[in-house]
């Protein structure tokens, strides 16, 4: 891979009950376990963060595929729910939904351009494989 832009964040304190900051400081969080996992919930977690992440990533990949498929992005949104659970007795692991709206599509392309954006997504690249990720189209 020829590498574009190289992230760089750092976790300090307890991991999930702790502190992240990025490298330049534009990311500077308390996280905390959510009250669903017995934490004070007062904080953000990683699972909210790859949520944001791959939520932002997808959609800039359809505005991109959006362009050589010749359709009109404007006002598309996705949601990513980004599910943490266990795979056994000692392993975690995560699961995504990804809800596509795209109300300039017209429907019958809406997964073609779905589909599209997830062979380019970076984020959809990384759990290729490893994570299950659900695309679902939404009006």
């Amino acid at each position: 891979m020829d590498s574009l832009y190289t992230a760089i964040a750092h976790a300090s304190g307890g991991g999930r009950d702790g502190h992240i900051l990025s490298e330049d400081n534009r990311l500077d969080l308390d996280t905390r376990p959510p009250k669903e996992m017995g934490g004070s919930g007062e904080g953000t977690n990683p699972e909210q963060l790859f949520a944001a992440g791959y939520a932002a990533c997808f959609l800039s990949a359809m505005h991109s595929v959006a362009r050589r498929l010749g359709v009109d992005t404007t006002h598309s949104q996705v949601s990513a729910s980004v599910s943490l659970g266990k795979i056994d007795e000692r392993a975690f692991g995560l699961a995504v939904e990804l809800d596509v709206y795209a109300p300039n599509v017209e429907p019958a392309r809406r997964q073609e351009l779905a589909d599209a954006a997830h062979q380019v997504c970076p984020y959809s690249n990384a759990t290729r494989g490893n994570v299950d990720v659900k695309v679902t189209i939404v009006d």
